[in-house]
């Protein structure tokens, strides 16, 4: 995986007063990846030590007055053809500056202020469709022994639970709000564990209950809060589908976005909602851009085959007719599946991170698919699924 990161979070003194600013995540990263060091500023030939520049009205200024717009220009047309050229997927940039910030950049002031916007290269790289984050997502997203990454298996996926070196195991009777009358489908297992994975803090829970089965949304979601209790940050969601013909094939996916055509949102029945400002959460970005890129780049480089797509959560339990098939297609679906929606709106409201692998088990809309041939697919699938969970974690 080729990754695109300033040279001052790489500990370079390159920065305007000469120094760096090191981040140990970023390192970290920096360690597992192909680095293209990056540098708009000295890409420009802008000396070092030099007045701070900040963004004010779509131009870079010196704090002394003077507008290196064209030298911010040059310089970070260079580095983006420089990320071009090394086939970059993601680019790790310094937050708040006026060439690397992403989403919010100093105002213009000189005074910290903070504005709406992105910096000169990172607007270039956005365009060119790559992955742009700044180290404050890379440090969010590191898991420790505080912060485990939580997993949420789905049918025939379970037995990754069995990769965990455990400290602890947790009945799902014992979370609150899991409804105590719930008893596993075929291919679950409702005990979690705490442990580690390749010494990797994770908490595992190899098995779900579904809206189909009777349970509220709130009952589905119970999970989810239980992981956030726990400190998780990051949370994978793992779930057997079927691939809409047209739109993907079977085998493993990486989830892009989601439509809810269940009906239910959790957030509606979630109690503690009451005592928010606000009810409403913004679903952009709802599966990480981060953890996605990361997801595709680790199975690129282990030859895993996958795809990836928008996910489509039903309330089950019938399989699709071939006309509600077509209106999926239609709507750009890629996979379709019986769980998980919910789940993702209660952890984007918990503003969790989240990771959305599936591994489509059977055309949607195909005659004869059944429980056992979804988790038998499941289980020839395993070994990449856990291959491809296995690099995510090292590369976090």
């Amino acid at each position: 995986m080729r990754v695109a990161i300033s040279r001052c979070l790489l500990g370079q003194p390159v920065r305007y007063d000469g120094g760096s600013k090191p981040v140990p995540e970023v390192m970290s990263l920096a360690g597992k990846v192909d680095v293209c060091p990056v540098c708009p500023e000295g890409a420009a030939g802008l000396p070092v030590p030099r007045p701070p520049a900040e963004q004010r009205e779509g131009r870079v200024f010196l704090s002394d007055g003077r507008d290196v717009t064209a030298e911010f220009a040059h310089g970070s047309d260079a580095c983006r053809d420089l990320a071009l050229r090394s086939r970059v997927s993601l680019a790790v940039l310094k937050a708040k500056s006026p060439s690397c910030g992403v989403n919010l950049i100093y105002d213009g002031t000189y005074s910290g202020t903070l504005t709406a916007g992105d910096g000169t290269l990172a607007a270039r790289l956005k365009k060119e469709g790559i992955c742009v984050v700044t180290e404050d997502v890379v440090k969010a997203c590191k898991p420790s022994v505080e912060n485990p990454v939580a997993i949420v298996l789905g049918t025939g996926l379970g037995h990754l639970g069995s990769l965990v070196k455990p400290v602890r195991r947790i009945d799902y009777h014992d979370i609150e709000g899991f409804p105590a009358a719930a008893n596993p489908v075929s291919g679950h297992v409702f005990e979690a564990t705490v442990g580690t994975i390749d010494d990797v803090p994770v908490v595992v829970y190899p098995g779900r209950i579904h809206l189909y089965q009777g349970f509220s949304a709130a009952e589905v979601t119970a999970l989810v809060r239980h992981a956030h209790r726990l400190g998780c940050r990051d949370i994978i969601f793992a779930c057997a589908t079927g691939a809409v013909p047209g739109c993907a094939h079977t085998g493993l996916g990486i989830l892009t976005d989601q439509i809810n055509l269940t009906g239910r949102n959790p957030l509606a029945e979630w109690e503690e909602l009451r005592d928010v400002e606000t009810p409403f959460v913004d679903m952009n970005d709802a599966y990480s851009p981060y953890l996605r890129t990361v997801a595709r780049g680790v199975a690129d480089d282990l030859g895993i085959a996958v795809e990836e797509g928008v996910y489509a959560g039903v309330l089950g339990p019938c399989f699709e007719t071939p006309a509600e098939v077509a209106a999926l297609r239609t709507l750009g679906v890629s996979y379709v599946g019986m769980s998980t929606v919910c789940e993702v709106i209660m952890a984007k409201a918990l503003d969790m991170n989240v990771l959305g692998l599936t591994l489509a088990a059977n055309e949607s809309g195909a005659a004869d698919v059944t429980h056992e041939s979804v988790r038998a697919a499941a289980e020839a699938h395993s070994e990449d699924f856990e291959r491809l969970v296995r690099g995510v974690l090292r590369m976090l």
